[in-house]
């Protein structure tokens, strides 16, 4: 008998602690179900899966503007970090594996919009939320789309290389215009690039020739006008490069066939390299999107989302709520009161010994 209400006790006790444990499992879950797969919102892992090391800005802006934000904002939240450099198969791995260490949200900038439309229903069947950064994964909606407005950016750097061109005198019968385009597995690439031909195609210029500039890499676009210079010897009046990348692949290209001055090229990003190149007078302008403004504002939309909250939107982009940024013209003209006296870059940083002199003559020092 004694050992009959023994096992009743511990039976009782069971009952207890299961009762017990269920109901803290249900506070965790109501803590963190608007993260998507239970777990505390206060403490969640939010994943930040950039796309390749052929730009510094992903390491330099991007990662320190989304870490910085994400800890003023949920002290306890961890970050994942992981660049694919440049591989869409290694990008899968990086996503599989923050689903696995359980992110409760990930922040995306594909290196193949496309194919990245299966991580985003991947994370979708685990309640796990995306953010499209800087790229958009136009077949598929996702949570949450932040950028600056790329098909803007793309217009206003053919907008303003256009200009010049036409300022600097009449065109030559038979010459024209290179279009250097950014990746063709890149969505905002589509973007810029529809910018651009917005304001090339009715330029009256010709374009003498057009390239998707393979995994955005800058020795690619410099093949390519390499190639366009012996095909177009002395007809190439300026080169609508979609970032400063390409930009300098273009310039180097022009370098090593002789050409000198380089017409004017275009660019987007405000690199170091390329800013000292507009210091030089080799590129004529760029674009200034601080990606720590970005990179801050998808941290924002990751807590906001944790939270269950709807963050602020400036509209809508292939089906998904979006925020976009304006971006920043720049060129010699305005690169000091852009770009030194925002604070955005140094004079030392772009002042070095080469480019010493061109900086004093620009008021820069």
């Amino acid at each position: 008998m004694a050992r009959r209400r023994g096992q009743r006790q511990l039976a009782w006790i069971g009952i207890g602690t299961a009762a017990l444990l269920a109901t803290a499992c249900g506070a965790n879950d109501t803590a963190g179900g608007s993260g998507g797969s239970g777990g505390d919102a206060a403490n969640a892992k939010v994943a930040f899966l950039m796309p390749d090391t052929g730009s510094t800005r992903y390491e330099l802006k991007d990662r320190p503007g989304f870490e910085k934000r994400l800890k003023e904002l949920c002290p306890g939240c961890q970050p994942l970090y992981n660049n694919a450099d440049g591989s869409a198969d290694k990008q899968q791995q990086q996503f599989n594996s923050a689903l696995a260490q359980g992110a409760k949200v990930i922040v995306l900038d594909p290196v193949d919009s496309k194919a990245a439309a299966s991580l985003v229903n991947a994370a979708k069947s685990k309640g796990v939320k995306v953010i499209a950064y800087d790229r958009p994964i136009p077949d598929i909606p996702v949570d949450f789309y932040v950028s600056f407005d790329n098909e803007k950016i793309g217009k206003e750097i053919a907008t303003s290389l256009i200009e010049k061109i036409k300022a600097d005198g009449a065109v030559p019968a038979g010459s024209g215009i290179l279009i250097v385009n950014g990746s063709p597995t890149d969505a905002a690439a589509g973007l810029i690039k529809k910018g651009v031909h917005s304001a090339a195609d009715s330029s009256g210029l010709t374009v003498l020739a057009e390239y998707d500039t393979i995994e955005w890499k800058p020795e690619n676009a410099q093949k390519f006008v390499s190639g366009q210079l012996s095909r177009f010897p002395g007809k190439i009046v300026g080169v609508i490069a979609a970032n400063d990348g390409t930009a300098g692949g273009t310039i180097a290209a022009f370098k090593a066939a002789g050409v000198n001055p380089t017409p004017p090229v275009s660019g987007n990003d405000a690199t170091v390299a390329g800013l000292q190149l507009i210091i030089a007078g080799d590129q004529y302008n760029t674009i200034s999107k601080p990606s720590e403004i970005v990179g801050g504002a998808a941290a924002e939309v990751a807590v906001a989302l944790l939270k269950g909250e709807k963050p602020e939107t400036t509209g809508d982009l292939f089906g998904s709520p979006s925020k976009l940024y304006d971006p920043t013209l720049v060129t010699q003209d305005d690169l000091k009161a852009e770009i030194i006296d925002k604070k955005i870059q140094t004079p030392a940083e772009l002042c070095t010994s080469e480019y010493a002199a061109a900086c004093q003559k620009l008021g820069i020092s």
